[in-house]
This record gives C-alpha cells, sequence and structure tokens, in this order.
C-alpha cells in the first residue's frame, strides 16, 4: 500500500502514524559540489546531546542500544533507521538531523536537497528549495508529541561548517589542523584526501554533572578516507565482506621522488582505509621492494603518521634494499607467508604499486599462475606512463586456476579523488570472489 505523502514547508510539521514502531529517514540531494556528511544529534530536554555517544555520523553510526542507526547510500545520501519504540522509551526528546558539506562551496550549490521520513502509512517530505550560502544546515526534528513523534521542518544553516553545528548541539569542537593543510579539490569539484577537520570532546561541561572527562572523538584522514571505501564496497555489494589486506610498494631508485615528495606516504594512507574498513582486524601488511624485499610492521589507523618515513627511511639506497625492480621476490615471500607461515580461510587482498621497469614475465607468470590457487587475489597499480610489461596483459595470462589479478595505470596518483581510486581498486575484486569460492579456493 502506497504510504500517505505529507509535503512540509519550512517552520511547518506533521505528524508520523502511530501505529508505526519503526521509522526511516533519509536525507539526499541530486548534485552537490562536494560529499554530504550526514549526521543526526539525538539530544535531551536542554537541546544537548546526552554524551558523544548519541551523535551519529558515519564514523559512529549508532548509539549504544542501537535506537537510531545510520546507513550511508552514496556521497550525496544516506538514511537513518529509527527504532521508534525504543526511541520512546528513552531519555532522548527529539532527534535533529542536519548535513554538512566535507569540501569546497556551500549549499546554495546544492541541488535537489530533501529529507524525508517513512513510517507505516505516512511518509513526511521537506524539500529544501531555496540554497543557503551556509556549509552546515539543519534539516529537520523528529519530536515527541503526545504517544508518538512529529517531524519539523526546520532548513536551518551554520556558517563555519561542523564546528557551530557541533556546539549548538552540546559537542565541543577543536580544530586540530590549519585550513590551508586540508587537501585541495580537484578541477571537477570532486575531494581527494580528506584531512581531519575536527576533534569532537563530547557535551560542554556545565552540560554534565560529576562526570569524569570523555576521550575525544578524533576524526582523522583515516577516518574520513573510510567513508568512501564504504561507499565504494556497497556499489560492489562488498560491504559485508572480510579480508587480510596488504600494500607492497615499489622503492627502487626510479621512485625516489614519489618517496620525497609524499606520494608513497598519502597512497599508504589512502590503503590503509580499505585494511581499516574491509580487514578482519584492522591491520595492513606492508612490503617494500627493490633488488630485494623487506617485510615491514603491520599497522592499523592508529600508527599511520609519517609510517613511511618511520619504517623506510631514505635515502640510503632505500634501507639496502637495491635501486632495480625484482617483483618476484616480493611476491614470492607475500605468497609465503599467506600460504605457509600464517595460512587462514579469508581472501587476501593485496594492492601492488610499481612505477614500471617489469622485465621478469616468466617469474611474475609463474607466480601468478601458482597463486591463483590460492586465495590471493593482487591488484597491480602502475605509477605514472611506464613499461609495465606482464601487467598490461593479465587478461591474457593462461594457466591460472582462476583469473586472480587486475592492473591499471595512474599519471598522477594525487590527482586521481579517493571515490575513482577505491572504484578502480574493486573493479574486478568481486567477480575474483565469486570465482574463487565457486572453486573452492576461498572457504570463507
Amino acid at each position: 500500500m502506497n504510504p500517505n505523502i505529507i509535503k512540509l514547508v519550512s517552520g511547518s510539521n506533521a505528524k508520523l502514524d502511530e501505529a508505526s514502531t519503526q521509522a526511516t529517514v533519509k536525507i539526499s540531494c541530486s548534485s552537490s559540489p562536494a560529499i554530504l556528511d550526514i549526521s543526526c544529534f539525538m539530544v535531551g530536554g536542554n537541546g544537548k546531546v546526552p554524551s558523544d555517544d548519541f551523535f551519529i555520523f558515519y564514523n559512529q553510526p549508532a548509539d549504544p542500544k542501537h535506537t537510531v542507526v545510520f546507513n550511508p547510500i552514496d556521497k550525496c545520501s544516506g538514511e537513518f533507521a529509527i527504532d521508534l519504540r525504543a526511541l520512546r522509551d528513552s531519555a532522548i526528546e527529539k532527534c535533529v538531523f542536519a548535513a554538512t558539506l566535507d569540501g569546497p562551496g556551500t549549499f546554495a550549490d546544492v541541488r535537489g536537497c530533501r529529507i524525508s521520513a517513512a513510517g507505516k502509512g505516512t511518509e513526511l517530505v521537506y524539500e529544501i528549495m531555496d540554497g543557503n550560502a551556509e556549509t552546515s544546515l539543519v534539516l529537520a526534528e523528529l519530536y515527541r508529541h503526545g504517544g508518538g513523534f512529529k517531524l519539523r521542518a526546520v532548513g536551518r544553516g551554520f556558517h563555519g561548517g561542523l564546528k557551530p553545528l557541533a556546539e549548538a548541539h552540546g559537542v565541543e569542537v577543536e580544530d586540530e589542523a590549519p585550513e590551508n593543510s586540508r587537501a585541495q579539490p580537484h578541477a571537477q569539484g570532486v575531494p581527494g584526501h580528506m584531512e581531519a577537520a575536527a576533534t569532537y570532546s563530547g557535551p560542554p561541561k556545565d552540560t554534565v554533572q560529576e562526570e569524569a572527562p570523555r576521550p575525544a572523538l578524533n576524526l582523522t584522514k583515516i577516518d574520513l578516507l573510510k567513508q568512501q571505501v564504504g561507499i565504494s564496497l556497497r556499489k560492489k555489494n562488498l560491504d559485508q565482506e572480510k579480508a587480510r589486506v596488504a600494500v607492497v610498494f615499489d622503492a627502487s631508485g626510479s621512485m625516489a621522488q614519489l618517496y620525497a615528495k609524499g606520494v608513497v606516504q598519502r597512497a599508504f594512507e589512502r590503503v590503509l582505509a580499505v585494511a581499516a574498513k574491509l580487514d578482519d582486524d584492522g591491520m595492513l601488511d606492508v612490503w617494500f621492494f627493490a633488488t630485494k624485499s623487506k617485510r615491514m610492521p603491520s599497522v592499523n589507523e592508529h600508527g599511520y603518521e609519517d609510517y613511511v618515513k618511520r619504517t623506510y627511511p631514505g635515502p640510503k639506497m632505500f634501507g639496502g634494499l637495491g635501486i632495480g625492480n625484482n617483483e618476484p621476490v616480493v611476491m614470492a615471500d607475500l605468497i609465503k607467508k599467506y600460504t605457509k607461515e600464517e595460512p587462514g580461510d579469508l581472501p587476501v587482498y593485496v594492492v601492488f604499486f610499481s612505477d614500471g621497469g617489469i622485465y621478469e614475465t616468466p617469474k611474475i607468470s609463474k607466480l601468478l599462475i601458482q597463486s591463483s590457487k590460492h586465495n590471493i587475489f593482487w591488484q597491480f597499480v602502475g605509477l605514472g606512463n611506464a613499461d609495465y610489461g606482464v601487467l598490461r596483459e593479465l587478461d591474457d595470462l593462461q594457466g591460472r586456476y582462476v583469473d586472480n589479478a587486475d592492473f591499471f595505470a595512474l599519471d598522477d596518483l594525487d590527482e586521481v579523488s579517493d571515490e575513482d581510486l577505491y572504484d578502480r581498486l574493486f573493479n574486478e575484486y568481486p567477480k575474483w570472489l565469486r570465482e574463487a569460492r565457486q572453486k573452492g579456493v576461498v572457504r570463507s
């Protein structure tokens, strides 16, 4: 049965069907100059969150009792699943729904912005017709009314982004990074590597009685990259999958400038976000190779800062590994780790960065054929327009049990948006995963 649709205008309100025990609140826009960071503040009678546990967003997608659960859809939309019975029995007076632009532009540049609340037989819809020259916007409030709930259309903007929006609802925000340290937008207006914007330290002191200070919710650049990883995983129906994640970096002499300019560190951070989202324990296994190879300490999202510099300082001929390209030596060591030293049922997802000079075609082919009967998928990424030899011919490589590898090259890794990079990283992986399960290569 089609729900009864009620359209709201700014300042108006309407009631959800009292028979509803569940509600879905969806926020979306048809176009936006930046990612739409969607949030919900579950506030008490004083209009403040009881604690930082009740600030719901992509990095904290539910309150402790899962009364409100956030499900991101894509970079321009997301929805909240709300248990109305649990909300009615709680101390929360209302849920405030908001959106912030994580990047360039204001809400004057956003098109088709709307919020809807759907219950059992009623859907309340509020469309924001006139854009605001602010970067944050409170769209609507779901609040108690009698024995049920009403939705009030608000449309109130905040200048300055997340900080004033959060402070207005009882969350202290401390700026961590100067504005000029944030990643610059690409020409197409798509965000690239996203930096930390703020630290959420819980409610102001005057709203908490006799309570010890709460630890800060630190939004690192890895937290923000994880949002885009999650979007790409959902596109490929991989959001429920787990895997062991590894990264391999070319450390040959021709890569020296990419290390010096921080490109390798930034590439590492973008892959670390994949591990933080996809890996079963959030750890990323790391290798560097040139003429020889070397395993580095595995790392999670809490140890990412200056990881490349700390674990692999230069210039000392890259730690004594030589200056040539010897892919087989690192590939063999990786296979050894996951098939003999630490075998397991989970798939192993490997991101392998190289700037070319691939000449060990017979050895590389043999290792790819050998590993095709193991639960290892190789995602090769070329850096620059160079000679990638056999990697460009992976689709035609014969003798493999399953097609276990993919390759693409990038002229400039820093110029590729996070969305495009993650979509390309997961292009062939779902197909391999299906075939590998069908043939018993992957048993998880």
